[in-house]
């Protein structure tokens, strides 16, 4: 007698268990039938989907309630089958009937217990078709709906003592990676996992028995198709001193959440740590160095002219030569934790626990060399150095930024050393670096302060020494700073995007002072502007210059815009859409300071120039070196073939004009005539 009452007390205990489960999932409906298919369980979920409450469904029998008459006959005899002989009813899509005699689709689920009097109970588990198949197609729909299932009914169920010996096992859907099944009932879980997991369940049980409260933790094991991840719930079941615990395999959402992890702190392309992780762990290299009293360098690597790999090439050879730089990268440092790649062609190397700037020393000199071996893309070979900026903790700053941009200014002067070595930061560019912080600064009002002004410096016939025009050249007189030199403050301005504005404001200015020069003194002239790289990243500079040129009434070929190489070797296609926009509309193009770049003459060819400006540093020695007058002979020649008209820049004495002359030079501009002027001494110089 005393075993039947354990085994009646131990089915019950199993019954409120599974009962506290299904009460627990309300996104799905769970009923539960007697033999006589009379309602004898009856969830929220099914409350929800049927519109039945639970006083309304207990008791009532199942084909009385959701089925619709033409499947009750095959119902019942379906139940019958399943009570007297076994024959299970198979898990399908129906269609059910709502209290208010509407259609429920669902898919079906059901299993058939034995209770506690030895009498069949069949649970039926019914998921609602209607809002699944609005939300996904059939093919996914299957998928997620045996996800959704698993989910609300947890892909593992253990109802155990609160020593961790097991009770019961319930599996739905069996999987090899729990290794679990009936036998093991009677086991002790200690006996069923490893150590490490088994010491994390035991305690989670410990706290979920002191606490009342459901206790969750994660936990990994080792199958044949790799590591599985998974989450154990533990609940205690009070007054029967017994734990619920539900296993649920969470291994996609953990790769899920490692791939969002990987695409947060590391590149994609070289797999290294990207910008935002490298600062991360610069500045916890900054708090250690601080810590312990040490030094800590950066190693801020630019790769020396990959952009005209990129450019001629195209960015599949480009992403090719930034993979196998990252490998050099690993295969030269001990601790590849230390690397990263802040963008672009820019890396990183951290070197912690200095206690002398050699070691960064020795460490940028192997890199050196190790970048100095040929790259062999695609069977090509490539020659691809690296300058190297390196700044110290804490001399050359006290924070991340500090450090950051310390090793930044190294780097460029690293380049302007020649590239292909290393610079370290120092007091010189700590200054230059200040300085650029006060222009940057005191340039975000200079425009709307009036601070900037516009000079003109007058164009020659070099035969007749008749004014043709002027060149408008840009100055910024600041309270703070004084007179600052466009040699310092125009790549700031481009750097920053000012330029844009500040430019439009030349534009307008110089086109202003145009008309009223040529009403003053009755004559025609011709303005010249300097355009630079940024402006032709404007979107709007042509709108702007079609309206400035309406505005003022110039006529476009009084116009000229001055390019440097620089604007032509960025290689976009927005620079060609441009020059071509420009010279559509009848504005003089002219090639400033030629002979200064690499591929001059190439731009001469692909682009539709009207004038050619010879560097002054080629003037300079003309009267004394005959290599600068053959050079400047052979380019007045060559610009002349081409119809072009030719400007020489800085003439400074007669001897340069006479010859320039002799040299049928077209235009000069230099001190031998006139510095840049203010457009009021312009206008009241007497030409004549």
């Amino acid at each position: 007698m005393n075993i039947i009452s354990d085994i009646i007390v131990q089915q019950s205990n199993i019954n409120e268990a599974i009962h506290q489960l299904f009460d627990a999932v309300d996104a799905i409906s769970v009923q539960g039938y007697d033999e006589q298919r009379c309602v004898v369980y009856w969830n929220m979920g099914s409350e929800a989907l049927y519109g039945y409450s639970e006083s309304d469904a207990l008791g009532k029998r199942l084909e009385d309630l959701i089925i619709p008459k033409p499947m009750q006959a095959f119902v019942i005899a379906a139940h019958a089958d399943w009570v007297s002989k076994g024959v299970v009813i198979p898990a399908a899509e129906l269609t059910l009937r709502h209290k208010n005699g509407l259609d429920v689709q669902v898919f079906s689920s059901h299993v058939m217990f034995t209770n506690q009097f030895n009498k069949k109970e069949m649970y039926c588990i019914d998921i609602n078709l209607a809002e699944v198949k609005r939300a996904q197609d059939e093919a996914v729909f299957k998928h997620n709906m045996l996800s959704a299932v698993l989910e609300a009914t947890p892909d593992a169920f253990f109802l155990m003592k609160e020593d961790g010996t097991v009770v019961e096992h319930y599996e739905n859907n069996s999987k090899e990676s729990y290794v679990f099944s009936s036998e093991f009932i009677g086991d002790n879980i200690c006996s069923l996992l490893p150590n490490t997991v088994t010491h994390k369940l035991l305690a989670c049980i410990q706290k979920a028995v002191k606490s009342g409260r459901v206790i969750h933790f994660e936990y990994d094991l080792d199958s044949p198709d790799g590591k599985k991840y998974f989450e154990a719930r533990v609940s205690r079941l009070v007054s029967h001193h017994k734990v619920v615990i539900i296993v649920r395999d969470i291994t996609e959402q953990h790769q899920s959440a490692e791939l969002i992890r990987q695409h947060a702190y590391f590149d994609m392309l070289t797999l290294l740590p990207n910008r935002f992780l490298s600062l991360d762990r610069l500045s916890a290299l900054l708090s250690e160095a601080e810590k312990n009293n040490v030094q800590a360098a950066i190693l801020f690597l630019d790769l020396d002219d990959f952009k005209k790999v990129n450019d001629s090439l195209g960015h599949e050879v480009g992403d090719k030569l930034l993979i196998e730089s990252a490998k050099r990268l690993h295969q030269s440092i001990d601790t590849p934790d230390m690397i990263g790649r802040l963008g672009g062609d820019e890396f990183m190397v951290l070197l912690s626990g200095l206690d002398s700037v050699q070691k960064s020393s020795t460490c940028a000199k192997k890199l050196l060399d190790v970048f100095r071996e040929p790259f062999l893309i695609d069977d090509r070979t490539f020659i691809l150095t690296v300058s190297i900026g390196i700044a110290v903790y804490p001399d050359n700053g006290l924070c991340v930024s500090e450090v950051l941009r310390s090793a930044d200014a190294a780097m460029y002067e690293a380049k302007s050393l020649g590239r292909n070595t290393y610079s370290f930061f120092t007091k010189k560019m700590h200054l230059a670096m200040l300085r650029r912080f006060d222009i940057e600064e005191q340039m975000q009002t200079a425009l709307e302060n009036n601070e900037f002004e516009v000079f003109y410096q007058p164009k020659f016939n070099a035969h007749s020494h008749q004014v043709i025009g002027a060149e408008a050249l840009l100055r910024w007189h600041n309270p703070v700073l004084g007179n600052v030199t466009p040699d310092e403050f125009i790549p700031i301005a481009e750097h920053t995007g000012l330029i844009v504005p500040i430019g439009q404001f030349v534009i307008t200015q110089a086109l202003a002072f145009l008309t009223c020069w040529e009403e003053v003194h009755a004559c025609s002239y011709a303005m010249a502007v300097n355009v630079s790289p940024r402006q032709f990243r404007d979107v709007e500079l042509i709108n702007f210059i079609k309206a400035a040129l309406k505005k003022s009434k110039v006529p476009p070929e009084k116009l000229e815009f001055e390019i440097t190489e620089g604007v032509l070797m960025i290689g976009q296609s927005y620079i060609d859409d441009a020059l071509s926009d420009i010279h559509d509309i009848g504005i003089n193009l002219a090639m400033d300071d030629f002979g200064t770049g690499y591929s001059s003459l190439s731009y001469l060819r692909q682009y539709a120039f009207d004038v050619l400006k010879i560097d002054r540093s080629f003037i300079n020695g003309i009267t004394e070196n005959t290599e600068d007058v053959d050079l400047v002979k052979a380019t007045i020649a060559m610009a002349h073939s081409l119809g072009l008209t030719v400007v020489a820049e800085g003439v400074e004495t007669k001897d340069q004009l006479t010859l320039l002359d002799e040299l049928n030079c077209d235009l000069v501009q230099g001190y031998y005539f006139s510095k840049a002027l203010r457009g009021d001494d312009l206008l009241e110089w007497p030409f004549k």
